[in-house]
């Protein structure tokens, strides 16, 4: 089962993601965990993303998709995987799609965590005062949260257009999330 779950900063994608790979018995693929590990390996996507990490630059679309395909061909990820926070464009969707599609496989479902805007900015402050993160500041939420808006919307659309699209109330204890997200991708 391929799966994705997407949402807005704070939306408990990481948390929700980890929880519900272990249920389905798949990886959790986050791009954040995929760089990194190149990174340490050395590997020839790691060294080429560094290249950019280190000048302060995000790290191209070429890269994060090469580093998708990896894990896709991989004997990890042939069963399926769970995308933490990936896609965000819609040309990576686009190369998610052909990669999949080259091996006979599909997006299964795009579960989409909504929380209010509201719930937003005070769990990424919360999170920011515990674990000292000083780029967690009003500013900085809101300008990652229109962003998130602004890239995902079109992102939405390209799903919805597969009708795999999966809207999961992100709101109350985690629990009680989870169980609507097993919901949302079981059928």
């Amino acid at each position: 089962m391929y799966v994705m779950i997407l949402g807005a900063p704070g939306s408990g994608k990481g948390t929700q993601g980890k929880i519900l790979a272990g249920h389905l018995g798949i990886p959790q693929v986050s791009t954040g965990d995929l760089l990194r590990a190149a990174v340490k390996a050395g590997t020839p996507l790691g060294k080429q993303a560094q290249g950019y990490m280190d000048k302060g630059l995000l790290v191209p679309d070429e890269v994060i998709i090469g580093l998708i395909r990896e894990i896709l061909d991989s004997d990890t990820g042939r069963g399926g995987v769970l995308m933490d926070g990936f896609p965000r464009t819609v040309a990576q969707a686009e190369a998610v799609d052909r990669i999949l599609g080259e091996k006979g496989n599909r997006v299964d479902h795009v579960a989409l965590l909504e929380v209010d805007e509201q719930e937003l900015v005070q769990r990424l402050l919360a999170r920011a005062a515990k674990e000292g993160r000083s780029d967690d500041n009003l500013e900085s939420i809101e300008r990652r949260l229109r962003v998130f808006h602004e890239q995902t919307e079109p992102l939405l659309a390209y799903y919805e257009t597969q009708g795999v699209v999966r809207r999961v109330a992100g709101m109350g204890d985690i629990d009680a999330i989870q169980q609507r997200l097993r919901v949302a991708v079981a059928g």
